[in-house]
Parts: C-alpha cells; sequence; structure tokens
C-alpha cells in the first residue's frame, strides 16, 4: 500500500503535555505488547506494517515535527515536509507530488490519505488494506471509508450511502449536525467520516493542477506559503459524483481531549503519582521528576510536565483549547532526531538545559552570534568538536563555548549534558548551522 499519514495539529488540547513541537500523537501513554510505553503515531505504525509489511508509508507535517517523527520512527518513513500550514488539500497535494517526483510512484497506482492518530484495533488497518484496493480497482474516481457510529455524535461529520451494503456509492454529506439530527442521520444508514481517503495518483494530480501551477513536487514546495488555505473536503470531496464508501463496523476512537485520552490508558497512573482509596476515576500522568499525591479526588485528570500543570474534571477537559491557546508559554521538552532536551531553568539572560544524546548520534555542527554556552558531562562518552578541534569527553568534564565558536558533540554511548546558554539574546533563531 502506498499511505500517506497527516501529522498536524497544535498540541493544545492535551496540554501540557503537548504542544507546538510535541503534538498528542507523540505523547507516549499506551503500551504496547512488550509492556513498553509508545505514542500514537508508533503505534499506527507498527500496527500498519502487521497488515502490510512492505507499505509505502509518508508522513506529510509540519518542519516542527519532522526530529520528533525521526527520533519515534527513525528512517522507517519518508517524511514530507510543508513549509507552513495551508490546510489538508494543499498539504496532500504536495505529498501527492512528493510521491511521484521524490520516490517515483506511478500515476495509476493507488493512495491511501489518513490521519496519523486514530486509535484503532488492527482489524482498521485491514479495512484499509481493502479500501486501497478498491481504489486500485477504480471502480469509484474517490474512496472513502465511513465508521458505523456508536451514539450520535455531534464532534464528526457523516457520510450518508445510497445503500447500506459493505462498499456503496455515496449519496451525500453532512456537517456536524446535532445531536438529534445525528440520530436521524444514523436512522438512514449514515456512518462517521472518519477523514479517510483512496485514489489513483493520477487523479489527484490533475485536480491539484487545477488549483495549483506546477510541474513537479519542488515546484509546489516552492510557492507553498502562497497557495489557497483550502481543505480536501471542499477542494476535492464537494466537486466529486464518482465516490464510493466502505463501511467499518469496528471499533476507531479519536482521541482529541483528555477525557478520550484517559479512557485509553492502561494504568491509573504514569509517572510519581499517590492516589489514595477515596480517588476515583482519576487519571494521573506526571512527567515531572517530583511526587503528586491526589486524595479524594474524583473524575479527574491531572496532567504535570516542565510546560504546566492541568488539574480538571474529566468533562471540563474538553474545552482546555482556548485557555491553552492564551498561555505565551515556551516548550519545556522536545524530542529531535538525535535525542530529547528538557529546558531545567529560564532567565532574562541565562537558560539551563538538560541534553540526552541517543548513542551514535549528534548535534548539528553550530554556532551562536549572541549567547555563550558552557557543556557539563554528567554521563556518558562521546567526542566533542571545537572549531574543528576533536576532544574526548567523559563525566565531569566541562567546555566552555564563547559566541561564534562552532560545536557539536557524538555520542559514544547515551550522553546526559547540562547545557548553560548565556546572553542577553537567547534564541532558538540564533543558529548558524556548519558542515562537519
Amino acid at each position: 500500500m502506498n499511505i500517506i499519514l497527516l501529522s498536524g495539529g497544535s498540541g493544545k488540547r492535551l496540554w501540557p503535555l503537548s504542544n507546538d513541537i510535541r503534538s498528542k500523537q507523540f505523547i507516549k501513554m499506551f503500551k504496547n505488547n512488550e509492556g513498553e510505553y509508545e505514542s500514537m503515531v508508533q503505534r499506527v505504525y507498527r500496527q500498519i506494517k502487521s497488515v502490510d509489511p512492505d507499505a509505502n508509508i509518508t508522513i506529510a507535517t509540519s518542519k516542527k515535527q519532522v526530529s520528533t517523527i525521526n527520533n519515534q520512527l527513525g528512517g522507517r518513513v519518508a517524511v514530507c515536509v510543508e513549509p507552513a500550514r495551508r490546510d489538508t488539500f494543499p498539504a496532500i497535494a504536495l505529498a501527492a507530488a512528493f510521491l511521484k517526483s521524490e520516490k517515483g510512484v506511478s500515476e495509476d497506482e493507488a493512495v491511501l490519505v489518513c490521519p496519523v492518530d486514530p486509535y484503532v484495533e488492527d482489524s482498521y488497518f485491514e479495512a484499509l488494506k481493502e479500501l486501497f484496493e478498491l481504489a486500485q480497482k477504480g471502480c469509484y474516481r474517490l474512496n472513502l471509508m465511513g465508521v458505523e457510529p456508536t451514539y450520535p455524535s455531534e464532534k464528526y461529520g457523516y457520510i450518508i450511502p445510497e445503500e447500506t451494503t459493505h462498499v456503496s456509492k455515496v449519496e451525500e454529506f453532512k456537517e456536524k449536525p446535532s445531536k438529534e439530527a445525528a440520530e436521524q442521520y444514523i436512522g438512514q444508514g449514515a456512518l462517521w467520516n472518519c477523514g479517510v481517503f483512496a485514489f489513483k495518483l493520477g487523479y489527484l494530480l490533475e485536480i491539484a493542477h487545477r488549483h495549483i501551477n506546477f510541474d513537479s513536487y519542488l515546484d509546489i514546495y516552492s510557492s507553498y506559503e502562497a497557495l489557497e488555505k483550502i481543505s480536501f473536503d471542499y477542494a476535492v470531496v464537494e466537486h466529486e459524483s464518482s465516490i464510493g464508501c466502505l463501511r467499518y463496523s469496528g471499533e476507531w476512537k479519536d482521541i482529541g481531549s483528555w477525557n478520550t485520552f484517559a479512557e485509553e490508558m492502561s494504568e491509573t497512573a504514569i509517572g510519581k503519582a499517590t492516589l489514595n482509596e477515596a480517588c476515583k476515576n482519576t487519571n494521573v500522568i506526571n512527567e515531572l521528576n517530583i511526587p503528586i499525591l491526589c486524595m479524594g479526588c474524583k473524575d479527574m485528570i491531572i496532567a504535570a510536565s516542565g510546560d504546566g500543570i492541568l488539574v480538571s474534571d474529566k468533562e471540563q477537559s474538553s474545552y482546555i483549547k482556548p485557555y491553552a491557546e492564551v498561555m505565551d508559554t515556551q516548550a519545556m521538552y522536545a524530542e529531535k532526531s538525535w535525542g530529547s532536551y528538557t529546558v531545567l531553568d529560564v532567565n532574562d539572560s541565562s537558560m539551563v538545559i538538560k541534553v540526552v544524546l541517543m548513542p551514535g548520534h549528534r548535534m548539528y555542527y553550530h554556532s551562536h552570534e549572541h549567547r555563550d554556552e558552557v557543556w557539563t558531562i554528567v554521563s556518558g562518552t562521546g567526542t566533542a568538536v571545537i572549531d574543528g578541534e576533536e576532544r574526548s569527553v567523559k563525566p565531569g568534564d566541562v567546555i566552555t563555548m564563547g559566541a561564534g565558536c562552532r560545536h557539536t558533540i557524538i555520542a559514544d554511548s547515551e550522553l546526559n549534558v547540562i547545557e548553560v546558554q548565556m546572553g542577553e539574546d537567547i534564541s532558538v533563531e540564533d543558529k548558524i548551522k556548519y558542515e562537519l
């Protein structure tokens, strides 16, 4: 299968664990069969490969998420980077051009597009494979998967098929309705629209050419920020008359809030947390290295990270987004392709960061114009390169680098470093990269 996974989101609904860099799909909160925590993107990747080991997976995402994807999946997937956020149609058009120009996918091959973050069982991916085969046969120009509703939801759009058969031509679509209207649609055999599309690659490229003047992937990429913001539904689905829908009756959950996230947690608490016997239906997720004690908490979510602390009634947690959006806070934790960093302390003219490098990885060789840095090696061994000079490093070593000094560090084993930044203008933009 050729699969495009859409990975977007600003990370506000699961604050304080999610942010602009670490959206909900990257939070490791689910246990796999080995008892290890994995994120939604890791879970979805594993499930796709269990159904189709040869699946050709491309993740369409923003620049901010690339390092996290590389950290969690390594080089096992292709990444199509959006230079800016322009909604789902430009993202899918860019990814389609990427498949043709960069991956050599034929225009006659089918392509699946789906979100990166559904919480589903393996049967969902078996259904995706069936949808892919339906698109490959070409019975319909556009193919969707609809989920059989379990309740009259007001959060999802609805697909109304002409028949209640396993595969049917689509009669019409309904936007997010009231509960009463949803009950009526379900009585007509309507399905939840779960944002899954399948088509021949050439079909999508043909439509893309109507909206965008391009000859290749690089053409779209270079003009991407000027493209119209428009959803795939408005640009493609609403104008297509040949649409088929495959009915999916298995479990499907859109985990978009702390409340739904908690429903799938395998444990009451993750991290240092103690709940007394009077606590009922309460979940705690603690990323801080300090204990949380809960006494008599009922129907609550408590989440703590370096970005902040949330204490919320489970129902009210669904309304967190507007409050989180107005908080002007720096992301205090991020996963990078080489490891991770955690901000420990921030002042007007200094910042202290804990850096963890994975074995065999290194930072970019770089310099800063407006700040000095000091590295203290806490554990592990590696090699530091300072203005072209190499030196081995071990626990207790201290390295001082002035502004303009070119530097990087390469980990032999897992390497823990405390980095102190000092300067009047400390900014993530203050970085010049060099070839090593």
